[in-house]
């Protein structure tokens, strides 16, 4: 192989392409940096530029109808040309063409499907970029993976290359990547909804215009620091600024405050069921997952370990746990399995307590006490002297009312119709289904609390490291007023870290060192 500026310098390519990355060597000499290299694909020689051509399968593994491969370079173009037999004149942008898909070095034909091609900026990754429409069995995605492989200058993409592609080229901002990465692995309609108003860049524009106000701060503090002294500076500058960042803390605060519903949403609602043993709670676990997910056995003690199962509760997201019987045990396993099962209530975000209706009292009077005194012991140990339970983080299941004869039945709906200071309270059976609809609207609504609507309001914090940068932000600002009449250097120096902040979240400042983090949880291909 010759280069094309020089003609003079041998290249050596290597020909293994499986995770490797293709390196070109002069035999010679060293490369001057106006050299490029040539290579051959079909019997056309081809200019491969400095960049690295990457190629992956970019639908979903297994047998389908369709599988789409794509590519994304400045070989992209040659890609095209040796695998669909086009010598000169590439298809009309953005147009699918029907062609015979064939290898570059032996001529035969591997598929035949369509191809579309993209050229730079004009493409996802803002490279020039090509797709393969083709079918789906594993034999054919093999086939031609193995072709693109073979063409000079392309090799296998990493997990999340193409969209950090697409963030170094100014397609999308890291905000949006996050967002395009949640849509990615969004398996509830909230969750897709959440994703979707991210990626469309919402959030990137509030961080945007706050980082725009941020630099305005700064650089009226600046001037000030400059200029004050030869009175080039109009009165009252810094006083605007003060007032400034208190409207710029005051809407940060409200945005973090916000009860962690964007990042519960993204991650699903922790839901544990929690009570006494035999109280029906496997029963429970079962019925809501409509399958024998845990052990029922009318031996008490029987779940000793936490057992979990994802759900979808009206379109959000629940991870809902059952958990070990709550009583004094011997049995070192219980016990563990007991420490286990408190550990999971103080963490949960919506606790359901199971409680045997059969063990209530006979005097309806000491109903509401007894229910009271039960989800006290079920209750982490720091809220122990709460007197009111709160709606949102408790839902309180009368298990077993099958059992009840009806008129009991009735007088106990009465009594707790009555009852203030308790949650919410359903009655339900497990054996006969009799009040789910019910339990499970309360569920519904619970949870959708603990949610919020993500299409309403303003955009809400979805991922731990914004609320992160966004509190050392705050903080930030919060020493341009602790020290704004005292050094007004330290002042600014508050309001440069505020930006700097706020530049991690958005990719502008220091995005190296997260980077990696972002792109590691996306699919190769994407």
């Amino acid at each position: 192989m010759k280069c094309l500026e020089c003609q003079n310098h041998t290249i050596m390519l290597p020909s293994v392409f499986c995770g490797m990355r293709r390196a070109a060597v002069h035999n010679l000499r060293p490369r001057t940096p106006a050299c490029r290299l040539v290579s051959t694909c079909g019997g056309v020689p081809v200019a491969l530029a400095d960049a690295e051509s990457i190629f992956a399968l970019s639908s979903g593994h297994g047998r389908c109808g369709v599988a789409v491969v794509r590519a994304s370079g400045p070989a992209s173009a040659t890609a095209l040309r040796c695998m669909t037999g086009l010598r000169c004149n590439l298809p009309p942008p953005r147009k699918a063409l029907l062609r015979s898909i064939t290898d570059p070095r032996s001529k035969e034909v591997l598929d035949r499907g369509l191809v579309l091609w993209f050229p730079a900026p004009h493409s996802f990754t803002g490279e020039d970029s090509v797709e393969f429409h083709i079918h789906g069995g594993p034999a054919v995605i093999t086939a031609v993976l193995h072709a693109l492989g073979s063409v000079p200058g392309m090799r296998p993409a990493e997990a999340g290359e193409f969209t950090r592609r697409a963030f170094q080229a100014g397609k999308l901002g890291l905000t949006e990547v996050e967002g395009l990465g949640d849509l990615i692995h969004a398996e509830t309609e909230a969750q897709r909804r959440q994703a979707l108003r991210q990626m469309s860049g919402e959030l990137g524009r509030l961080y945007r215009d706050w980082t725009h106000k941020v630099k305005r701060c700064l650089a009226h503090v600046e001037a000030f620091i400059d200029f004050s002294e030869d009175e080039l500076i109009e009165d009252g500058v810094l006083d605007k600024v003060d007032k400034w960042v208190r409207d710029l803390q005051a809407e940060m605060e409200r945005h973090l405050q916000d009860e962690r519903r964007g990042e519960r949403l993204r991650s699903g609602v922790q839901v544990v069921i929690a009570g006494a043993t035999n109280a029906g709670k496997s029963s429970l676990l079962n019925t809501l997952c409509q399958r024998p997910a845990a052990i029922v056995s009318p031996i008490a003690g029987t779940t000793r370990d936490v057992v979990e199962t994802a759900l979808d509760i009206g379109g959000f997201p629940v991870l809902l746990s059952d958990t070990a019987g709550l009583r004094e045990s011997l049995d070192l396993v219980e016990r563990e399995g007991v420490r286990r099962a408190r550990q999971r209530v103080e963490q949960a975000d919506l606790t359901l307590v199971v409680v045997d209706c059969t063990h209530l009292p006979s005097d309806a009077k000491q109903i509401a006490t007894f229910l009271q005194g039960h989800l006290s012991s079920v209750l982490p140990a720091q809220e122990q002297p709460e007197t009111v339970f709160p709606e949102d983080r408790f839902l309180l299941v009368l298990n077993k009312t099958d059992l009840l004869p009806e008129g009991k039945r009735l007088k106990l709906d009465s009594e707790l119709s009555s009852v203030s200071g308790l949650p919410p309270v359903c009655q339900i059976s497990c054996n006969t289904n009799e009040g789910l609809e019910d339990f499970l609207a309360a569920l519904h609504n619970s949870v959708k609390t603990l949610c919020g609507n993500p299409l309403s309001c303003a955009p809400t914090l979805t991922q731990a490291r914004h609320r992160a940068h966004l509190q050392q932000c705050f903080a930030a600002l919060a020493q341009y007023q602790r020290y704004r009449d005292i050094d007004l250097a330290l002042a600014a120096e508050g309001v440069r870290l505020a930006l700097v902040s706020l530049g991690r979240i958005t990719g502008r400042v220091g995005a190296e060192e997260i980077l990696d983090i972002i792109f590691k949880d996306f699919c190769i291909g994407k």
